[in-house]
């Protein structure tokens, strides 16, 4: 389980603007689900090894911060061109993914990682992305039954033109507005070899604006009970 933890994001050098601004004290909320999820487990005693990777940073303009132009080294040594400080959530979650899939062969990370999934899906549902099918209806289906909501998103190989890169093996932004969802999950992928793997992008739910019967306004700890239904059911396979 891998999350993604911006304790703040102002956008870096590419600054968001004030109200694109107020909120993102929440853009942790993959890593407080990994975080969330693990302790739940453990509480319950789950026969079942789960590895937690939190990948913490916070996300500020200053004279050391990441320029556009630069391009970075991952751990697996793949090269990336930086066009958008505002795209760092990825980057964080680039070696983080390398690092998970060095110790396991089934991998999910959790991420409040882009702007456009929210606007496919809204506030009530997470985008799924992967690049195994059988694992991600595995997913899937611990999230329904967690009570909780995901929309599995294409992944397939004409999509890999968003991430291309004139100078580097690929870039840290989509190609222009569309497609911005699926090319996080594009740029993600790259970093996890051949473990069976899941991007849920969960910008939507993570977040409420308001009150409601269910729940109070702010991080909703989304995704932490489908963790554990995801452990649960991982645990009880056939040995």
């Amino acid at each position: 389980l891998v999350g993604k933890g911006v304790t703040f994001d102002s956008g870096g050098l590419s600054l968001k603007p004030t109200d694109g601004m107020v909120d993102m004290k929440g853009d942790m909320a993959g890593a407080a689900a990994v975080l969330g999820g693990v302790q739940a487990i453990a509480a319950q005693k789950l026969k079942v090894n789960v590895l937690g990777v939190l990948a913490l940073v916070e996300n500020m303009p200053s004279g050391t911060a990441v320029k556009l132009g630069d391009v970075l080294t991952a751990r697996n040594g793949k090269t990336i061109e930086v066009l958008n400080t505002d795209a760092e959530g990825r980057l964080i979650l680039a070696d983080a993914l390398c690092y998970a899939t060095e110790q396991t062969d089934h991998v999910v990370n959790f991420a409040t990682l882009t702007g456009a999934c929210l606007v496919a899906l809204g506030t009530e549902t997470a985008g799924l992305m992967t690049n195994t099918d059988a694992w991600g209806d595995q997913v899937a289906a611990a999230i329904r039954s967690a009570g909780e909501r995901s929309w599995k998103l294409p992944m397939d190989a004409s999509y890999d033109g968003l991430i291309k890169s004139k100078v580097a093996d690929m870039r840290n932004t989509g190609g222009g507005r569309w497609g911005g969802a699926i090319a996080g999950g594009k740029f993600l992928e790259q970093f996890v070899g051949t473990a069976k793997w899941v991007h849920m992008d969960i910008a939507g739910p993570a977040w409420a604006d308001n009150d409601s019967p269910a729940l109070d306004s702010g991080g909703t700890g989304c995704m932490v009970r489908s963790i554990v239904e995801l452990a649960r059911g991982f645990g009880e396979r056939p040995a």
